[in-house]
């Protein structure tokens, strides 16, 4: 018995560490994508103890990780994980776009400190990665 769970250990393990190492890396290279696309600059603000900037920062990161956690939760292939990922990014960019047309000028509110932007950008960002996110649990993307 033990030395069948052992087995399907040593044989899941490198696999595990493959998928959940190229999430990581998937967040992080997403991430400084994001960064480096908005119009501010996220990193110097919140160095500079701009908690607007961190707050906006949070919610692209978390929006951005909802939705890679789902398609490592279910995909089947690293380029199926890439793929999914590469679109979560970019629909972050498009809510980050929506946004900034409703409320007008968030870079300079975000340079600004408001505090109420930042806060509405990132429940829109987090509320985006969830709704992607269970939209990638559908069976019928298993599939393609």
């Amino acid at each position: 018995m033990i030395l069948g769970e052992l087995s399907a250990f040593d044989a899941a393990f490198p696999r595990f560490l493959m998928s959940t190492g190229m999430a990581g890396v998937m967040l992080l290279i997403a991430s400084t994508v994001y960064v480096l696309l908005t119009p501010w600059k996220e990193l110097a603000l919140v160095k500079d103890g701009n908690a607007s900037a961190g707050v906006a920062l949070a919610g692209a990161i978390g929006g951005l990780a909802i939705p890679i956690a789902s398609t490592l939760a279910s995909s089947v292939s690293l380029p199926e994980l890439v793929l999914w990922g590469a679109i979560a990014l970019l629909m972050q960019l498009i809510t980050y776009r929506i946004v900034d047309l409703i409320l007008r000028g968030i870079p300079r509110r975000i340079s600004n400190d408001e505090m109420g932007a930042a806060v509405v950008l990132a429940a829109a960002k987090l509320g985006t990665g969830l709704i992607f996110a269970a939209g990638l649990w559908d069976p019928v993307l298993q599939r393609i």
